[in-house]
């Protein structure tokens, strides 16, 4: 962010172990992990003869792969051999530890050259073997491991070798101002501005290169507990950070130039849960159900992001489970009339993403039964209240929208929330970054919340997205106006995005898919849609009732907020012994110093108030390493060779790209008008002659009355479509009438007999009577089984088909090209005119730039003339 010098180029460290062999012993455990290309190896020893311990031994020296056979070799035996691309981590219940390890991956989408992975199969090793073979294992060891199972690191979880997930694309592309990983912004001197830097270059601008490894968000890594028995390595990139979530990228073809669109959720792991036993917020601001989701367009060269996230209303809050009702009562469990539990968290988005902060509340405000109004309310005072001591143009913004009353009540919901939209939009901005062109930056964020976070809120968020895509193709230069259409090629994909993305969030929180989808509130879900909306409501009310008691224990026990000991006490009771886990997430922790002589109005740190509108994490961006290479062509900086991987055979099906590609093919609608992107693509269908309550054929004569009423009612339907298509056809034309005299073919492209000598017309009488004669001729001499050699079934068939040979007329048959005396031996080059050679080095001197953005004009023109066709 405070680098706007182009010469100075910051690149991630890309893994040096993306692949990982385990050999297991009876005494040892060796992983030896390697590089892409298995060029450099690395090898951990961990002694499995510790009980209760984890002893891991990292030899400092870089192997090859001949000493690495020779190595494997030495072990003798048959040790079992393990293939995997990745360390997870290690845990460890009542006895001894577990290794978990990537077997099985799959690219699922990339940014730039950097490649992002979806974990598909696991494996959990045990690393202590009992020095006993007689003793029984503890009966709880079991439980704890089923329990830790029923995570299912197979669907959601990703990773990536050179990219932080964790990190929006605004933080991991502003320029380091601290090193190292336990700095304070507050207290430690940041690096000098990079833009006064002379970097010790020979010429002005000679470009500079740095390679710096990033400091992840440890908010949304999901397995940083099972990654601390590790803290100790030198090699750090053993350690493989993986996030939890939604990723999932599709593309759109605007005239031939790919865009791809990704969205990334990035569920926190702080105050993580069910839907009904995680509500409201812990006492450190971390809220339920928190879900950060950025949408990033790129062109290939040019990139564009906008972030919104999802939360908890952040109070304390909770619902009465004991009842088996579909809708527990909302009770407010602590009052806090100074607002401190929502001033930490608006504090820490303030830090990330700094102002205006805009909340979209979405619950309920008229009800006969105070239910959703009352965190409604708690909301509200809490706004209200810490505003007063923020600066006028920092304020934090609300914006209520009662959803569900709008939809019941006949409104047009996604015009409504169209228009809140575009106001988060123009409020917030977005980053943008382009070759030549100034950065952007987005300032602030939109926070939107119902009661669960799930339905309503995805709609709401996928509104916001749809705004944000027209602005993002408008920046890029692809478009004019920012307003996209519905049931556009474009805007279809997107809803496609949204709505996986609704689904897996809510099966995540809720135990089931949306109930009330985008279609729902667009008015246009089909009637038997209904049947699938109360399926999907009967679902989520047995995985609430029944499994998420479980699931919850599931996830404390996976992220570390309990951690299983032999010693059972009032204190440490097994989990499921447990009333509750309010201590787990809510456990003390003393303040700073600097903290607890803050006053209770002074809720926003100087550091954040001096960055505002900025955001303060961006201005002061952390690294863990960085220093400055030499060349471009390193192995660990070398994004190029990381993402083709040309060093190996890869199937075209297999490519990312490829992949990409084919799933947007998913979202083009059977029948187009048009092929523009951004239009609205009417879909026409021809209803069947048949109906099948009839049962009959449209080949069968009818002599019922009803049954040719019926037909006739088919038959007045389609031309209703064909007369409704022919309006509209007729009002293309009369809108491209101008166009047409002004924009032909022939003022587009050259005329062909102008450029290659000849033209294309129809053939003459004399040349089609020669082919007619030709033609029979095939038949006389090729048509019969026999008719080449026998002369009499020759004269059988000349006679049966009242043809003879001797009426033929000679035909003269010249060849169309004279190849002389060319063979498979040897060709004589032909010979080129002196005009040709001239015309073809006028066009080598035409100046072209393939990866420049096309102009809007250009789109203009090439639209016209694919609407005349």
């Amino acid at each position: 962010m405070n680098n706007n010098n182009p010469n100075i180029i910051f690149n991630p460290l890309i893994s040096a172990i993306q692949k990982v062999v385990l050999y297991e012993t009876r005494t040892r455990l060796y992983l030896v992990g390697s590089n892409n290309r298995e060029t450099r190896f690395r090898l951990l020893t961990i002694d499995r003869t510790q009980h209760d311990r984890l002893a891991i031994d990292e030899n400092p020296n870089e192997y090859n792969a001949l000493e690495i056979r020779r190595f494997v070799g030495s072990l003798g035996g048959q040790p079992k051999v393990t293939s995997a691309y990745g360390v997870l981590g290690f845990v460890r219940f009542l006895e001894g530890y577990y290794l978990i390890l990537v077997t099985k991956r799959k690219s699922c989408a990339h940014l730039g050259m950097h490649l992002i992975y979806t974990i598909k199969d696991t494996v959990m090793v045990k690393v202590n073997e009992p020095s006993n073979t007689l003793k029984t294992p503890h009966p709880y060891e079991e439980r704890y491991k089923k329990m830790f199972q029923n995570i299912d690191l197979r669907s959601n979880f990703y990773f990536s070798y050179s990219y932080d997930l964790t990190r929006t694309l605004q933080y991991n592309l502003s320029a380091p101002r601290y090193v190292g990983p336990n700095v304070d912004i507050e207290v430690d001197e940041p690096l000098p501005e990079w833009d006064s830097l002379t970097n010790n270059v020979e010429k002005a601008n000679e470009r500079v290169d740095y390679a710096y490894r990033s400091c992840s968000r440890k908010r949304f890594v999901w397995n940083a507990f099972l990654l601390e028995p590790m803290k100790g390595i030198m090699l750090r990139d053993w350690l493989l950070e993986v996030t939890h979530g939604y990723i999932s990228q599709s593309c759109i073809s605007i005239y031939g130039r790919r865009v791809n669109v990704c969205l990334i959720a990035r569920r926190s792991t702080r105050y993580a849960g069910t839907r009904f036993l995680k509500r409201g917020a812990n006492f450190r601001g971390d809220v339920a159900n928190e879900v950060e989701t950025e949408q990033i367009v790129s062109d290939g060269h040019n990139m564009c992001s906008f972030t919104q996230m999802r939360g908890s209303v952040p109070s304390h809050w909770s619902q009465d489970i004991s009842k088996m009702v579909p809708k527990p009562p909302i009770q407010l469990d602590i009052s806090d009339p100074y607002a401190q539990t929502p001033a930490r968290h608006f504090e820490r988005l303030l830090f990330h993403y700094g102002s205006p902060l805009i909340m979209l509340n979405l619950v309920k405000k008229r009800e006969k039964r105070q239910h959703e109004n009352i965190i409604a309310k708690e909301l509200v005072n809490s706004i209200r209240y810490l505003n007063q001591f923020l600066p006028p143009q920092h304020r934090m913004k609300y914006i209520p929208f009662d959803m569900a009353r709008k939809s019941r009540g006949g409104g047009n919901v996604m015009e409504m929330l169209a228009d809140i939209a575009e106001f988060v939009v123009q409020q917030n901005g977005m980053f943008f970054k382009a070759r030549g062109q100034p950065l952007t930056f987005q300032t602030g964020i939109v926070r939107t919340n119902c009661v669960d976070c799930l339905d309503r809120t995805n709609t709401a968020q996928f509104a916001i997205g749809k705004c944000a895509l027209g602005h993002q193709l408008e920046r890029l230069g692809f478009i004019k106006s920012p307003n996209l259409e519905f049931d556009s090629v474009c805007v279809t994909m997107l809803e496609n995005l949204y709505e996986e993305h609704g689904d897996t969030l809510a099966l995540q929180y809720g135990g089931s898919q949306l109930v009330h989808r985008i279609k729902t509130y667009r008015k246009t879900a089909a009637w038997a849609s209904q049947g699938n909306d109360i399926m999907q409501t009967l679902s989520r009310y047995y995985s609430n009732t029944f499994n998420d008691t479980e699931k919850q224990h599931s996830i404390n026990l996976f992220l570390g907020y309990y951690i299983p000991s032999k010693s059972h006490t009032k204190l440490n009771q097994p989990i499921w012994e447990l009333q509750s886990d309010y201590y787990m997430h809510n456990a003390y922790k003393p303040l700073s110093p600097r903290h607890e002589t803050r006053l209770i109005t002074d809720w926003v740190r100087l550091k954040i108030r001096k960055c505002l509108p900025y955001s303060c994490s961006d201005s002061n961006r952390i690294v863990k390493e960085l220093f400055r290479v030499h060349t471009r062509d390193l192995e660990m900086i070398d994004g190029y060779s990381n993402f083709y991987q040309s060093f190996k055979w890869t199937e075209l099906n297999e490519h990312i790209s490829f992949e990409i590609s084919q799933v947007a093919m998913r979202h083009l609608p059977t029948f187009r008008t048009n092929y523009s992107p951004f239009q609205k693509q009417i879909q026409e269908r021809k209803k069947p002659k048949n109906p099948s309550l009839t049962g009959q054929s449209s080949t069968s004569s009818t002599a019922s009355n009803d049954s040719s009423s019926s037909s006739e009612a088919d038959d007045t339907s389609t031309d209703e479509e064909f007369s409704a298509s022919l309006s509209l056809k007729e009002q293309n034309q009369k809108q491209t009438k101008e166009i047409e005299t002004s924009i032909t073919l022939e003022s587009l492209l050259p005329p062909m007999e102008e450029v290659y000598g000849c033209k294309v017309s129809n053939p003459s009488k004399e040349s089609m009577d020669i082919y007619k004669r030709y033609v029979q001729i095939s038949k006389l001499t090729g048509s019969g089984a026999a008719a080449m050699g026998n002369s009499m079934n020759t004269v059988a068939q000349s006679n049966a088909n009242g043809i003879q040979l001797r009426n033929l007329p000679g035909i003269n048959l010249k060849p169309l090209s004279d190849y002389g005396t060319d063979s498979y031996l040897s060709v004589k080059p032909p010979t080129v005119s002196e005009e040709s050679l001239r015309i073809y080095e006028e066009y080598c001197k035409i100046p072209r730039n393939f990866n420049a953005v096309p102009k809007i004009d250009e789109f203009d023109q090439l639209y016209r003339y694919v609407l005349m066709l």
